[in-house]
């Protein structure tokens, strides 16, 4: 439920709660936590599928942030996992406790500030309205003789030919407006071409992840972990990956340069997607992969404070993270029940606790933002989930290494116990 607002999941309290408190190995608490991030991920992507972004008239899911966060945020998920493999547990746990700490600080620390802008603004507007009521106290006596003047003067220009009403039609005879017109109009529904692309790059690496196996299962296809043929599967998965990032940045590019000549206008939150941006954001994505998979960790607790740090506004950030879990955990989850890791009668139950709490959660965080008219209780959520995170994780994996449990490195091909 704390995780909800964020969108990102919850990964990192739910794993080590089903290992220290339910007592499940992590080779199923993994699935598990997976499973009920995912039904999470559903309720919020249901949600959030018919609101509209708070200061454009366009979903509030952003499917270009999506198209060029995501691709690359795998590549670096999958490279990362291979290190996962290869380095000692006490290095991976001083280095996780590392990160998080540092996000959840500079996420707070952004939260914090929103949190005074907004009361800064707030009371700014408190005064207005004051001064307001003021100088309508004050011209009360003189209201009814204006009224009546405007009225008179409304009437008088009533019989013109009303040019001035419709002063911007001119627009549509304007070349460049009409291409704007035409971005307007695409922008407000979500883009079938963004989607389709995402949902045919995760088949492919689902598909190609499924065949070629690992150090833990057998692949179907008879690969043997380590042989050439299982590292040109992998090879491929990041070409593949590699491909589908290079068609998004030429079409976001192209698209930055069409809104650019037709001067189409931005509103707070929004990225410019011009050829340094479709460079950096991408290679800082692929870098919050490659942590992400390093530790073990979901790709949200790592991209929803990145988006925030990016200046994205909070309610696209958690509407957009959330999507994306939607397909990362998607993937994992069928992934698991293909090698037989997923408890099903325990997923059941942890698929339908994600939902309802996810569900629930989101509710009541947007009826408080609405209410108190404070977006930054998302980078509050999402900064608390990363510090809690923190906390559990480490304490889970020093539990571990106590007992004498994974704390040394298994190798690329390696299986853990």
């Amino acid at each position: 439920m704390v995780a909800a607002g964020g969108g990102i999941g919850g990964g990192g309290i739910l794993v080590p709660i089903y290992i220290l408190v339910m007592g499940f190995a992590p080779k199923n608490a993994i699935p598990l936590s997976n499973i009920t991030v995912f039904g999470g991920a559903v309720a919020n992507t249901w949600l959030n599928a018919s609101k509209r972004h708070p200061l454009a008239d366009r979903p509030l899911v952003d499917w270009d942030l999506i198209l060029i966060m995501e691709p690359l945020t795998i590549a670096g998920a999958l490279m990362g996992a291979f290190l996962n493999k290869l380095l000692r547990e006490e290095i991976l746990v001083v280095m996780l406790v590392l990160l998080l700490s540092f996000t959840a600080y500079n996420t707070l620390k952004k939260a914090i500030k929103m949190y005074k802008i907004e009361s800064a603004t707030m009371m700014t507007r408190l005064k207005e309205s004051e001064l307001t009521t003021i100088v309508h106290n004050d011209n009360q006596g003189g209201e009814v003789e204006a009224e009546d003047e405007l009225l008179k003067n409304a009437e008088d220009q009533g019989d013109g030919d009303g040019d001035t009403t419709y002063n911007n039609m001119d627009t549509v005879e304007n070349p460049e407006n009409e291409e704007l017109v035409k971005i307007m109009d695409e922008e407000r529904s979500s883009p079938k071409r963004n989607i389709t692309a995402l949902v045919v790059m995760f088949v492919v690496v689902l598909f190609v992840n499924v065949m070629k196996g690992g150090g833990a299962f057998p692949s179907p296809l008879g690969i043997e972990c380590g042989s050439t043929a299982f590292w040109a599967a992998n090879v491929l998965m990041v070409t593949w990956i590699l491909l589908i990032s290079y068609k998004a940045r030429i079409y976001l590019v192209d698209r930055y340069y069409q809104k650019e000549n037709c001067g189409y206008k931005y509103v707070e939150g929004d990225i410019k997607w011009d050829h340094r941006s479709t460079i950096i954001y991408p290679a800082i994505c692929a870098l919050a992969g490659f942590f992400a998979g390093m530790f073990g960790v979901g790709g949200g607790i790592v991209k929803g404070p990145l988006m925030l740090a990016m200046g994205v506004h909070p309610k696209v950030s958690s509407a957009s993270s959330a999507c994306m879990i939607l397909f990362t955990s998607f993937t994992a989850t069928t992934s698991f029940i293909v090698f037989g890791l997923l408890i099903h009668d325990y997923a059941l139950i942890c698929l339908f606790t994600g939902f309802v709490a996810t569900y629930f959660g989101q509710i009541a965080l947007y009826y408080l933002m609405s209410k108190y008219e404070r977006n930054s209780y998302i980078a509050f959520s999402i900064g608390g989930v990363v510090l809690l995170s923190a906390f559990l994780m480490t304490i889970q994996s020093l539990v571990s290494m106590a007992e004498g449990g994974g704390a040394h490195a298994s190798g690329i091909c390696g299986v853990e116990g």
